[in-house]
């Protein structure tokens, strides 16, 4: 079977494609299916699309990349089959998803954020308005088959299209190899990895890790935000880097995962948590969205709302190494039982060939 993957990143650049159809690869081809990525972005333009301002040069590269992308998509008709990572383009309407739809060879949408939600971007959002979310559901309408990220974001699809499968984000759990720590650290390393856009998730707990820093000595990891600080805690932030990430997140002893309780939050697979779950990092969690799916507060993990609850867990964890290591090894078997790349591709192979069998029978 022949792929095209349209996708927005560059290959092993973005988390959210690198945990899903960049993850799946391996197992897919085993199962005779060959992929081709097209990415929307190119060095040029992820050079400048996550710095402030840069305005001129921003659209001027995007509108370079809108007719790249016109002309790579002007026939797909050598591929058995479409997958579309959240969508075709930067900005604007669905033109492209239209085109290949046209085309009669079938698409699988597959989205893992609730890309439906206006959202405006920390570092790009005057080019928020032009993002179009509306354009989600005329995707979904488009659509051979559609695979969602978690519960909420499918009920969106399930409105859309009838075709829809529940795909979660997952891990390579032989890449992330479980460890147990045996060590006892002289300073416990409360941890967070992310992005400069989702760093804001991180404010939301700023207030207690400032309060919790007054009762206790800890150190503060950021990985994604490397200019980040906060006041009274001591910060080590530091750029995100494929070739170091498995390196810098086994530093941490207690995992953190805090989001506001909002739509967009929402839609989040939980990969932040798989991620320190995955290397039996006992992880803490703000109830939201497929969290309180991924976490059984207390048996794999920690669910906390509210500073006295933060508060509480993460100090209950700085204090016992046998409890680090128990919700460590829970969280790892999870992982590996529900949330890993050779448990979840299968359906995803099963989720390619049901869209172009579909196809076929129309014909």
């Amino acid at each position: 079977m022949r792929v095209l993957a349209v996708v927005p990143s560059i290959y092993d650049t973005s988390p959210g494609q690198r945990f899903r159809i960049e993850q799946w690869e391996p197992i897919l081809r085993e199962g005779g299916v060959k992929i081709t990525y097209a990415p929307f972005e190119n060095d040029e333009l992820r050079a400048v699309l996550y710095q402030g301002g840069k305005v001129l040069t921003k659209v001027s590269a995007v509108t370079r990349n809108m007719k790249r992308r016109r002309a790579e998509l002007a026939d797909v008709s050598e591929y058995d089959l479409v997958y579309i990572f959240r969508e075709a383009a930067l900005l604007g309407p669905p033109w492209f998803e239209r085109k290949i739809a046209k085309s009669g060879v079938p698409v699988v949408f597959d989205f893992d954020d609730a890309v439906f939600v206006s959202y405006k971007s920390p570092s790009n959002g005057y080019l928020s308005y032009l993002k179009f979310p509306g354009k989600i559901a005329e995707i979904c309408k488009l659509s051979t088959h559609i695979m969602a990220g978690n519960e909420y974001l499918a009920d969106y699809a399930r409105a859309n299209n009838h075709a829809v499968t529940i795909i979660p984000t997952t891990i390579d759990t032989d890449k992330y190899d479980f460890i147990e720590r045996t060590d006892e650290p002289e300073t416990i390393t409360i941890g967070w990895s992310g992005s400069f856009s989702t760093i804001q998730h991180l404010d939301t707990i700023r207030e207690t890790l400032q309060e919790l820093a007054k009762q206790e000595n800890f150190r503060l990891r950021v990985i994604g935000a490397p200019v980040y600080k906060i006041a009274g805690v001591d910060t080590e932030a530091m750029q995100w880097r494929s070739e170091t990430e498995l390196h810098d997140l086994r530093q941490i002893d207690i995992g953190l995962m805090p989001l506001p309780d909002e739509n967009w939050t929402k839609g989040k697979c939980g990969l932040k948590a798989l991620q320190y779950m995955a290397l039996g990092i006992p992880t803490i969690c703000s109830p939201v969205g497929v969290n309180s799916t991924i976490i059984k507060d207390g048996v794999n993990g920690f669910l906390a709302d509210g500073q006295a609850e933060w508060i509480d867990k993460i100090k209950r964890l700085m204090h016992s190494a046998k409890l680090r290591r128990e919700l460590g090894r829970a969280g790892r078997e999870t992982v590996e039982r529900e949330y890993s790349a050779k448990a979840v591709a299968p359906k995803v192979l099963e989720v390619f060939e049901t869209a172009v069998n579909a196809s076929k029978k129309k014909v």
